[in-house]
């Protein structure tokens, strides 16, 4: 069994945002192994990702992306629990990530809670009448078939991200909860402000 060093439990806290004891518990677990030592960080942090939720994130980042033609830009706010993770590169990178989803996709909200109760039903009245000759009990399965979609179209966290290849076709909410998982934060997509020219 090979033995932990300080300086080997500083460079998986550095990798991963995990703290001190989790780093030193993993490594131990893993004997030694920095990549086996990661991996049972990120299963130990996603079954504990949702204990997090409530955790308070007065940390984090603001991050843009502005098109190349300078007629389109972004702002986005991603929030975590420490400065140490606000700081971690792939916080960082996430956050940037998410400013460029944000140019090209588009969306209006950040989560479905965040839509309004008139545009909901602004749009069920619209697919219902799209329904109108189809049969009583089907119409209402059909509206809230469409209504789902429609959701998912305008909310950020129910996008899959614009970069299909990179990512897999993971969805923003999965992003973020494999970032919180590795981390060991709570990370929290505040808002995002989206500007184009002419809009």
């Amino acid at each position: 069994m090979s033995t932990i060093t300080a300086s080997d439990v500083k460079a998986l806290r550095e990798l991963t945002g995990a703290g001190m004891m989790d780093c030193k518990t993993a490594l131990d677990e893993a004997g030694g192994d920095t990549e086996k030592a990661i991996e049972i960080l990120r299963v130990k942090g996603q079954a504990s990702a949702a204990k997090r939720g409530a955790r308070a994130t007065s940390e984090g980042t603001v991050q843009c992306y502005i098109h190349s033609n300078g007629r389109l830009g972004v702002l986005v706010e991603v929030a975590c629990e420490t400065d140490f993770v606000a700081r971690n590169e792939e916080f960082v990178a996430f956050a940037k990530e998410l400013a460029l989803h944000v140019a090209a996709a588009a969306p209006l909200y950040v989560s479905e809670d965040e839509v309004p109760l008139e545009a909901r039903t602004a749009e069920l009245r619209i697919f219902a009448e799209q329904a109108a000759d189809k049969p009583a009990d089907v119409r209402a399965k059909i509206g809230e078939g469409k209504l789902n979609k429609w959701l998912s179209e305008i909310t950020l966290l129910a996008q899959a991200h614009v970069n299909k290849d990179r990512y897999e076709g993971k969805t923003i909410e999965q992003l973020r909860a494999e970032l919180a998982a590795k981390t060991g934060e709570n990370v929290v997509i505040r808002r995002f402000q989206r500007f184009a020219v002419g809009e």
